[in-house]
């Protein structure tokens, strides 16, 4: 009798181990795995590419890859600078919140940055080229990186080697940054006809204009080379399913864009290829910032996104949620690079309208395109600008524009995307502006935005042909941004 029983209880107990076993091999099976992630960033490209209507431009394989994945109408950085905008990608937070506000700047050490969230679920996480800043990449605690000094040549180069050579079998996250276009631009046009080339709006046209356009769009090229050889790599090494999101860490550096708040310095090219997931050919007009990368690489490398952070996963859109809105608002700061571009400013962006607050409006606005025009070639073809603006209206109210700001601007997206007619002081809009100055004033309350601005500021325009003032303390890494 006892015997029968405990017969029975041994078969009944192996049976729901078998089953158990079962249940757990096939749970296993239908677990996704963590996919392979990629992330190249260009450094100071505008949204000056095929997909959003630039036809100056030859990008083939950035063409490609919008056209095999989802491209965002509306992606915005954090802040219009270099070190600020990688900082507040790398650790999910705006800058007075990391501490990196300045160019230059790095974020703080206590506050936990990405490759920690990615390593936390399993992934190595390399990083090659400029992915931080300037010789700061080793503060993000990546596990290999390399090249991540200015301009370095060799860092897209050794980020495949180092790909195709990778033996270890966790899932990887490889960032991947370039150079390009950030100046010194190509010294040939390289096939780029400057006379054919149309030109952005607020530009003034001359002939030095446009053949630092033509350059502009030949640095555009090297970078596209770059993607296309690292994405021919990745689909090899990786597999095709990877996921792979390109963008940049803000416009390009050109009047009004590099170290504005104006869409041309904030708003930037973004892609994301991700098979299996996101159908190809697609578009999405939903709002986000680059502190939302973040969180949404955590999401998509199956983790929980971190709480306390002021990114929001997108990741919904990118399976396929057409509800998927984004953001309501999107705020973007900048204080300054060294002592060449002092000019701390804050802006709100809707759907519809753009509010602009520049905090010292007595400050004259300058950056190394008028300071640094026989050091930076960028700026070789300012002094033009300026020569024309002595005899016609136009070019001068563009000249004016650049320099000095008024301590408000309202722009009226829907029917001015170019940000060319400020009504802040149309009494039709005041409501508007109201409310808008009203949510930014909340926004930096909350961010904790009210650290003093470092450099020294300029209360004049510089030489027609002047050079920055030989006895002026250099600032650290200045002109590596």
């Amino acid at each position: 009798m006892k015997l029968g029983y405990v017969l029975r209880s041994v078969i009944a107990t192996a049976s729901l181990i078998s089953i158990a076993q079962v249940t757990a091999s096939a749970q296993q099976a239908e677990a996704p795995a963590r996919p392979n992630l990629v992330v190249f960033l260009a450094d100071d490209l505008g949204n000056d590419l095929t997909p959003w209507g630039d036809r100056n431009v030859r990008a083939p394989n950035l063409t490609k890859l919008a056209e095999s994945g989802m491209v965002f109408d509306r992606a915005f950085v954090a802040s219009p600078a270099c070190a600020p905008s990688r900082a507040a990608l790398l650790t999910g937070l705006m800058p007075a919140r990391n501490g990196a506000e300045a160019n230059q700047k790095p974020p703080r050490e206590d506050v936990r940055k990405l490759p920690s969230y990615l390593q936390a679920l399993g992934y190595e996480v390399v990083a090659f080229g400029k992915v931080s800043h300037y010789k700061q990449t080793g503060m993000y605690g990546f596990d290999h990186f390399e090249h991540d000094t200015f301009h370095d040549p060799d860092g897209i180069a050794s980020a495949i080697s180092w790909l195709k050579a990778r033996k270890d079998k966790r899932p990887l996250a490889i960032f991947v940054g370039s150079n390009w276009p950030h100046v010194p631009w190509p010294e040939s046009t390289e096939g780029y006809d400057p006379a054919s080339l149309s030109l952005p709006p607020k530009t003034v046209d001359t002939p030095l204009t446009r053949d630092a356009r033509a350059r502009y769009y030949a640095a555009v090229s090297k970078l596209d080379k770059e993607v296309g050889d690292t994405l021919d790599t990745v689909d090899k090494v990786l597999g095709p399913d990877t996921f792979v999101l390109f963008s940049s860490d803000h416009g390009a550096q050109w009047p009004f864009g590099k170290w504005n708040l104006y869409d041309t310095g904030t708003r930037v090219p973004t892609i994301v290829r991700w098979g299996k997931h996101v159908r190809p050919g697609t578009r999405t007009s939903a709002m986000v910032s680059w502190v939302d990368i973040l969180p949404t690489l955590v999401d998509v490398a199956g983790g929980k996104a971190p709480a306390g952070i002021d990114g929001k996963s997108f990741a919904p859109v990118l399976r396929g949620d057409t509800g998927f809105k984004g953001r309501a608002e999107i705020y973007t700061t900048h204080n300054n690079d060294g002592s060449i571009n002092v000019y701390p400013m804050r802006s709100v962006r809707t759907d519809r309208w753009k509010y602009i607050a520049n905090l010292h409006p007595e400050y004259v606005y300058t950056t190394h395109i008028d300071q640094w025009v026989k050091r930076v070639d960028s700026g070789k073809y300012f002094p033009s600008w300026r020569e024309v603006a002595r005899t016609d209206p136009g070019a001068k109210a563009i000249v004016d524009a650049y320099y000095r700001r008024p301590a408000e601007e309202l722009y009226d997206l829907s029917v001015d995307p170019d940000e060319k007619h400020n009504l802040a002081a149309d009494p039709r809009q005041a409501g508007v502006l109201k409310s808008l100055r009203a949510k930014l004033a909340a926004w930096r309350s909350g961010q904790g935005d009210d650290h003093p601005v470092e450099g020294t500021p300029h209360f004049e325009e510089g030489p027609l042909y002047g050079e920055p003032d030989p006895t002026a303390k250099p600032q650290p890494g200045a002109g590596a941004d």
